[in-house]
């Protein structure tokens, strides 16, 4: 095991108890799938993740302004306890953190995470638009992703972690033929609300260079 892999286990081992009272009171029926209960944005993915930039993000990609609960262990406190636990092995896990599903029939939003112990230089693909968010964060019509530098503020000569929020449909939505701008600044601004609640309860020095609001004016 590498002292890197030993970071990791430490970092995430000592934030999942904090990310705890994310859980709140949402159930799954006997097949796992998320409970028949409406809920507003707000109360996704453990309650207190969504915040009012993103709702409104998800009304412009769904449509709708109430969703399915989230399933009992669909929160970021669940993510974090797995991040402690794939860490173990490996410097770059991913895994998922809730899925969203809008009351509308319309396609599921996956949200997930990443985590990579170096940066990677530009976007996965062209499709994606480049955006001045953290360390890198990218947009396109039907996904996008936020990624940020978690520094340990007891060590800061220590190599930071650097773990991307991604929200994404699933399935292949077509591009729209007119502006597709909205869309993508929806997805940006879902994704920057996930990025920006990790990096505060993982207490990731100056919430990871994340600012209180998504920057959705093109990186140059």
């Amino acid at each position: 095991m590498t002292t890197r892999t030993r970071t990791h286990r430490l970092l995430f081992g000592a934030v999942a108890g904090a990310l705890a009272f994310l859980a709140t009171g949402c159930s799954d029926d006997a097949d796992g799938k998320p409970a028949d209960v409406s809920v507003t944005a707000d109360k996704l993915c453990g309650g207190g993740v969504v915040t009012k930039d993103g709702a409104k993000a998800l009304e412009v990609i769904t449509g709708e302004t109430r969703f399915a609960a989230s399933g009992k262990y669909s929160t970021v406190a669940d993510a974090a306890e797995e991040l402690t636990r794939e860490t173990m092995s490996s410097a770059y896990e991913r895994g998922d953190i809730c899925r969203i599903y809008p009351d509308a029939p319309v396609n599921e939003l996956r949200i997930r995470w990443e985590l990579d112990n170096i940066i990677r230089e530009g976007p996965p693909h062209p499709q994606f638009t480049v955006l001045p968010m953290g360390e890198e964060a990218g947009a396109a019509h039907d996904k996008a992703y936020v990624t940020f530098a978690c520094g340990q503020k007891d060590q800061p000569d220590s190599s930071p972690d650097y773990i991307s929020a991604w929200a994404q449909a699933t399935g292949r939505p077509t591009e729209p033929e007119d502006d597709v701008r909205p869309l993508k600044n929806a997805y940006a601004t879902l994704a920057h609300s996930f990025a920006l609640s990790l990096a505060k309860e993982l207490d990731c020095e100056d919430n990871g260079g994340l600012k209180p609001g998504p920057s959705l004016v093109p990186a140059a």
